[in-house]
């Protein structure tokens, strides 16, 4: 374990001492406050015309996270398409094979590294409806939900650019096939809801069908496990994909 958070602890460093990486914060955050204010401005003026029939915890926030979740599937391959690319591409990834840790100690210290900067985006972007506390009630219930969903399904788009990463040495490609794969998963919904042969389980297999669950302040195991499952499979394969090109 202490291996694990040895190599964490060097891949947050090196996120955070990116350019891009506050870059994308920035971005990210200045996108994240529009869309509040804008959704602050239609609750508002909903309940004006006397129209607004959801709480400001579902309306505000509830938006909010829903909207997040797409921006990330856009910006969240840029942080993983160096993970292990960019390592192959500067040679430095056979010391990394030649260091005294085991692949699944480097993959899952890489992984917990990324994790670092998603909990930071996440952290960030908790702070704006909390900011509501002190002039209405807010369903802390359904936020803490939102946010859970909102992290798991982060923590899959993770180990799924994560994975890409190891396939190839150029991070752009990383970045492209990344979104390729996630968008793909996320269309599944779409499919779903269609009257076509194992439409169910098609909906099932969608990486948003789960989170929508959650974004409706359900906490479902069901969900949780889906989420589980997913990162851990991506993170198996990462494994498999190094050992691979290690032998």
């Amino acid at each position: 374990m202490s291996t694990v958070l040895t190599i964490a602890r060097n891949e947050a460093r090196r996120i955070f001492v990116s350019p891009l990486a506050w870059v994308v914060l920035a971005v990210l955050q200045f996108i994240f406050a529009v869309a509040f204010v804008l959704l602050l401005f239609g609750y508002a003026q909903n309940a004006e015309m006397g129209e607004q029939d959801q709480g400001v915890a579902n309306f505000v926030g509830g938006g909010l996270f829903g909207f997040a979740s797409f921006v990330l599937l856009l910006s969240l391959p840029l942080m993983t398409m160096r993970l292990f690319a960019e390592e192959r591409k500067s040679g430095s990834i056979t010391l990394l094979f030649s260091a005294p840790a085991s692949l699944i100690e480097i993959v899952l210290g890489k992984f917990l590294g990324l994790a670092a900067f998603m909990l930071t985006v996440l952290v960030l972007l908790a702070i704006m409806p909390l900011t509501l506390l002190s002039g209405t009630h807010l369903d802390l219930g359904f936020i803490a939900a939102g946010l859970l969903g909102l992290f798991l399904l982060m923590l899959s788009f993770g180990a799924a650019g994560l994975f890409v990463s190891t396939l190839t040495r150029e991070p752009t490609i990383a970045a492209v096939l990344t979104f390729g794969i996630l968008l793909f998963m996320w269309l599944l919904q779409v499919f779903g809801n269609r009257e076509i042969p194992f439409a169910s389980l098609i909906s099932y297999l969608s990486i948003t069908g789960h989170f929508q669950s959650m974004l409706r302040g359900v906490f479902n195991s069901a969900d949780i496990v889906y989420y589980v499952l997913f990162t851990a499979l991506f993170l198996w394969m990462a494994v498999l994909r190094l050992d691979i090109e290690r032998n």
